[in-house]
């Protein structure tokens, strides 16, 4: 570790993860040496219409990528590697991560043609690596909801930086990957100068329930259930396929896996050692109709009821292999992400009216506990890093906030706690620490192949035009003399009913034709005052007959 110097600074900081759930994006940086922890996504809110997912803006990070020493990973949990492919194209950078996560990102750097060009490091609870000239990270296990998370310890010349990863104190867990209590209390007695930690539930009293618990449940309604089984749950909850395959294993069915996720993270688990699938347990979905119907579960995807899934595709009867039959039992294992509870309300909607027996985490069925930790577990990492500053991160800011009085009641100072927003820099220097300005910092737009070509400005105009619809007005001007050749034609879309509303658009005929002969009357022959001129007069008139403000866009040629 070299020596510190007294002009250089730590700054922590978030590029995603902050006041949100998801796209996870957190930096370290002290000096010349930047460490990344996790690069995640988040899925669309309902006012990014078309949007199919969100990622960080990492302009920072591109504009210092000489500093960057790499990107390391918690978990693999798409929150925190979903990110990878786009950032990886804009930062060639080493990504370190354990066994099952590099597994995940291997398969998402194949699909983006980056497996060859990008530098993975395999590292374990007990590894430590060197990040440049300043900075070094050790690690140390945690539970989550997915095999192989790990906390990271940072070290800088002011101090150690935790980053707890997601995390919960599960003390009987599936695969028997027990928290390192010893070595958190280790590094929280050799002194812990920043925490960040997990704030998903901090709004949960007392602890989560152990995995193990959804185990018994499933095993139970596997048993009393006549007909198949179809559970929904997390493609990336190892712990939970495997009590779905142990609970079939014991009630002596056959298990079918739908849904690409699902598919890949199985074969990826159970080829690496994380999942144990017993012999001749899994058929394929073209056998299921061919079974006895008391002698099958179907595994899918769809549990937060998004459009394309498989759970969703068997609800409304359009999935090609499997059909939802009358007594067939859906269970529904995962609680909505904030947002979702209209799709998945729908989904359990449409399950009931094909006559099946819907058992979801709403109806206090024990089929799901969280993979993040409550309030007493949270207050458990405090007391066992015992940080002289505390961020509370991986939350929205109500989550940060009641994060932040759980530290107060473990005796943290209030004035060492930092709620921070998107790029807001906490400055750390002998001791003290401040906020200290921002970073570029937001959500950038991924639609189809285009990364961050939809903004604002684009985003308003689907909003307008999914509103009030378009108006397109078409006129062929004369070159000689400015007179109208053709036209006006006025073409609507999601705007009014052409056949039903021709005396309106007559009258816009003639209000276009009116005010374009006004102006070349007037020697106006700018294209861009004409058009302004249509738009105004236009939608004045439009506003008038019938309170709408339909997106006008005037086309003139001349010949």
């Amino acid at each position: 570790m070299s020596k510190k110097t007294s002009s250089d600074k730590l700054s922590i900081f978030a590029l995603g993860g902050v006041g949100e759930i998801g796209k996870n994006m957190y930096v370290v940086q002290y000096g010349s040496d930047i460490v990344v922890v996790d690069a995640g996504l988040k899925f669309p809110e309902e006012d990014m219409l078309g949007i199919d997912i969100v990622i960080p803006d990492i302009s920072y990070l591109t504009e210092n990528r000489d500093k960057v020493r790499g990107i390391v990973l918690t978990h693999g949990h798409e929150d925190h590697i979903g990110g990878l492919p786009y950032v990886l194209k804009h930062l060639n950078v080493p990504v370190y991560g354990t066994k099952l996560t590099l597994g995940l990102v291997e398969n998402k750097l194949k699909e983006a043609n980056l497996l060859g060009e990008t530098k993975r490091i395999l590292i374990h609870a007990d590894s430590e690596i060197k990040l440049g000239e300043t900075l070094s990270a050790t690690f140390f296990r945690t539970n989550h909801s997915i095999p192989d998370s790990v906390g990271v310890c940072i070290e800088t010349p002011e101090g150690s930086v935790v980053h707890t990863g997601d995390f919960k104190f599960d003390h009987t867990p599936v695969n028997d990957q027990y928290a390192d209590l010893q070595r958190m209390a280790e590094i929280g007695s050799k002194g812990v100068l920043a925490l960040l930690s997990d704030s998903t539930n901090a709004e949960k009293p007392g602890f989560t329930p152990s995995e193990k618990n959804v185990g018994v449940v499933l095993e139970d309604i596997f048993r009393k259930a006549e007909q198949r089984v179809v559970v929904a749950t997390f493609a990336s909850n190892v712990h939970r396929i495997q009590q779905v395959l142990n609970a079939a294993e014991s009630t002596g069915r056959k298990v079918t896996v739908i849904g690409r996720s699902m598919v890949n993270v199985v074969a990826i688990a159970s080829e690496l050692g994380y999942l144990h699938v017993p012999d001749g347990m899994l058929i394929e979905p073209e056998e299921v109709n061919r079974m006895s119907a008391d002698r099958v579960v179907v595994l899918c995807t769809g549990s937060q009821g998004e459009p394309m899934s498989a759970l969703t595709r068997m609800a409304r009867s359009t999935h090609r292999k499997v059909d939802i039959l009358p007594g067939d039992t859906v269970i529904i294992a995962a609680t909505p992400v904030p947002g979702n509870e209209k799709y998945i309300g729908r989904t359990i909607d449409e399950l009931f009216r094909l006559g099946a027996d819907v058992i979801y985490s709403g109806s206090n069925s024990g089929v799901h506990v969280s993979g993040h930790g409550s309030q007493e577990e949270l207050k458990l990492m405090l007391n066992l890093m015992k940080p002289q500053f505390f961020l509370p991160i991986h939350g929205e800011y109500r989550m940060q906030r009641r994060h932040a009085l759980l530290a107060e009641s473990v005796g943290v100072e209030p004035d060492n706690i930092f709620i921070t927003d998107l790029g807001e820099v906490v400055e750390i220097q002998g001791g003290s620490a401040r906020k200290a300005g921002k970073v570029t910092a937001g959500n950038v737009l991924i639609d189809g192949l285009g990364v961050g070509d939809v903004g604002n400005i684009v985003l308003r105009d689907r909003k307008l035009l999914s509103q009030d619809g378009i108006l397109v007005v078409v006129v062929t001007l004369s070159k000689q003399n400015g007179s109208i050749v053709s036209g006006p034609d006025i073409i609507s879309r999601g705007f009014v009913y052409v056949r039903e509303s021709e005396g309106l658009l007559e009258e816009s005929n003639r209000i276009v034709s009116s005010t374009l002969q006004k102006l070349m009357s007037e020697n106006v022959n700018e294209w861009a005052s004409l058009k302004t001129s249509v738009k105004d007069a236009l939608g004045r008139f439009l506003y008038e007959q019938t309170r709408r403000r339909p997106m006008i866009l005037p086309i003139i040629m001349e010949v």
